[in-house]
């Protein structure tokens, strides 16, 4: 699935995932292949995207933290929107 990840300040990252979590308002919630339409709100927490060969573009590095299985992005809140198997989050750093 495709999964664009977007600041106020600018495109974050675009990319190809197996699998997306978020840290919704309600509690953390995972996003897989076809999973059905859905939008809401995120609080403060990380975006977990995973996938093989996760490439960021060297000037937003800075903002992402990489383990052995996923990259991970800390956030102060945002939405998210899933449908079309294509994820679109907004976030606020």
């Amino acid at each position: 699935m495709k999964v664009e990840i977007v600041s106020p300040q600018q495109k974050l990252l675009e990319t190809e995932a197996t699998m997306v979590a978020v840290p919704g308002v309600s509690g953390e919630f995972e996003m897989l292949d076809n999973h059905a339409p859905i939008i809401s709100l995120l609080d403060k927490g990380a975006v977990r995207i995973y996938g093989q060969n996760i490439q960021v573009d060297e000037d937003n590095e800075k903002f992402f933290q990489r383990t052995k299985d996923y990259i991970k992005l800390p956030i102060q809140s945002g939405t998210v929107e899933m449908k079309n198997n294509r994820i679109i989050i907004l976030v606020e750093l």
